[in-house]
């Protein structure tokens, strides 16, 4: 009896004809537990005073710049972030300073840490993962600016209603797509496919993604667009094009210092396009 008063007749789950991710969600309703209370708590427990990071910030899901930055000796650990599970490093290049978190690798991760940084006064963030080919657009290694991103992943479903696409905001798009230089990196733009389940890349969905003309697999970018989309959030994913999912010896390789200097050529023009459009 007492387990019957602790729980409804009708099970709303059991019985709805939908998984529980697509429903009782209401994307108009705000969260009961925000970024900025837990920051609250973790600087509380930690001791930290509260601090701004930079304006503009990096998610390196690799960790390839971020090991770079430290063995260069450009990393400076930030003295007030406060998030349980990351480190927060800033350097500077071409005068601009930068905040950038590495390895924070798929959908559910990357918009917990991204709101985070919103919270915290990250004003653009930007996302350099690496990504299988599904369309070749030439031999890897090139980059791609993901224009829309398949929602094939559990995150971007909490915060925008069900549609097939995340979609890069089209100032963004335009504004980057026309100035960029691409004599310092060849850039490419399309669609890509963001999934939880990188092991599971099977033939059958990656001819379904090439007839649907998605030009790479990563694991971060729907979910970061549907964040940007509910919140209004400055988020930009790139795609560095990296390997052919392993299928031949070899892959996987990023370039010198395993694509650290282009991604810094990828983070530098994309805060000057969004630094010009700001004055």
């Amino acid at each position: 009896m007492e387990h019957r008063a602790l729980t409804n007749d009708i099970d709303l789950f059991e019985t709805s004809s939908f998984p529980p991710l697509l429903t009782h969600k209401h994307y108009d309703t705000s969260s009961v537990f925000t970024p900025e209370n837990l920051l609250r708590e973790a600087r509380r427990q930690k001791g930290l005073a509260f601090g701004q990071i930079p304006i503009i910030c990096v998610l390196d899901p690799d960790g390839d710049l971020v090991d770079y930055l430290h063995t260069t000796g450009r990393a400076r650990r930030h003295p007030t972030w406060a998030c349980y599970h990351t480190t927060l490093d800033t350097f500077v290049h071409k005068k601009v300073e930068y905040g950038i978190i590495g390895r924070v690798v798929g959908a559910p991760f990357a918009v917990l840490v991204a709101e985070e940084l919103f919270a915290s006064g990250c004003q653009l963030l930007i996302s350099i993962t690496s990504a299988g080919q599904i369309i070749s657009m030439g031999r890897p290694l090139y980059v791609v600016l993901i224009e829309k991103a398949l929602r094939d992943e559990g995150s971007s479903y909490h915060y925008q209603p069900p549609t097939p696409y995340s979609y890069l905001h089209p100032v963004h798009r335009d504004v980057i797509s026309t100035a960029w230089d691409h004599m310092y990196v060849p850039l490419y733009a399309g669609a890509s496919w963001t999934t939880d389940a990188p092991f599971r890349e099977t033939e059958e969905m990656i001819a379904i993604c090439r007839k649907q003309g998605i030009l790479a697999v990563e694991m971060e970018a729907a979910a970061l667009y549907a964040l940007a989309s509910a919140k209004q959030y400055g988020i930009v994913c790139f795609a560095h094009v990296t390997n052919q999912m392993g299928q031949t010896e070899g892959d996987f390789e990023k370039g010198e210092a395993q694509g650290a200097q282009t991604s810094l050529d990828i983070i530098c023009q994309t805060a000057h396009s969004w630094r010009q459009r700001r004055l």
